[in-house]
């Protein structure tokens, strides 16, 4: 059966559209990401955690997306505990995510846990169709300056 060159067209377009595909992506569950209480938030220090195992599935083609992950934060009160992050990561393997959002809803949720003075999360996605893509968010306490 032959389509139209129309009708082909509209299926295209059918195929790539990503409405409703991160409709619920703040929303959605995650395990707990575990804290422990700071006992030098007298001074700025920085953490540094990076794994080269992220990875995620793409929300319009289902393929898996692999990432390098880099975060640098300031404690203040709290800090992360790693082996509850660990877990947390491993439950994107398979979401549907975007690359951006996956950034977003990352530091939203260390963010959210630890309470920061400052806080950087980069991914950087290995190549796929010849593209690279890094992405980078930041987040910074209201009236926090770094000494």
């Amino acid at each position: 059966m032959k389509l139209s060159y129309a009708k082909a067209s509209k299926d295209r377009r059918a195929l790539h559209s990503y409405q409703g595909l991160q409709e619920d992506i703040r929303d959605m569950r995650t395990p707990p990401i575990e804290v422990w209480k700071n006992k030098y938030n007298d001074r700025d220090y920085r953490v540094k955690i990076e794994t080269e195992e992220f990875s995620c599935i793409c929300p319009k083609t289902g393929l898996p997306d692999f990432a390098a992950l880099k975060i640098e934060y300031v404690p203040d009160k709290m800090c992360v505990e790693l082996k509850s992050f660990k877990l947390y990561l491993v439950s994107f393997r398979n979401v549907g995510i975007f690359h951006e959002h996956v950034t977003n809803r990352i530091l939203d949720d260390m963010v959210k846990a630890c309470r920061p003075r400052y806080m950087r999360l980069e991914m950087t996605y290995n190549i796929r169709g010849g593209i690279k893509t890094t992405t980078l968010a930041e987040y910074r306490k209201k009236g926090y300056r770094q000494r």
